[in-house]
């Protein structure tokens, strides 16, 4: 299966759950892991975007659909009682 591929049904497996609540755990790099909970707000061609729920000011953040595939990003998504986990397929 092509990389291109991959990431395309990444964004497929993504776009149901636009304007849902989500985990996100990204790993920034040198022991930085982030948890946040927030909104997948949208996804686009190469992107998808997450409203982050912080107290005092909104919050926006992207990554790529590749972020997905490395596993530098890992969303979970809540749909009623049972979570969802998004992840790369036939890697």
């Amino acid at each position: 299966m092509s990389g291109k591929q991959v990431l395309n049904d990444i964004k497929r497996d993504l776009e149901p759950f636009v304007g849902n609540r989500i985990r996100l755990r990204a790993n920034r790099g040198r022991k930085k892991v982030i948890e946040k909970v927030g909104v997948l707000e949208s996804t686009y061609p190469n992107i998808f975007v997450v409203r982050l729920d912080e107290k005092q000011v909104e919050r926006r953040v992207s990554f790529s659909y590749a972020d997905i595939l490395t596993d530098s990003v890992q969303l979970t998504v809540f749909c009623g009682d049972e979570n969802i986990k998004i992840r790369a397929r036939g890697c």
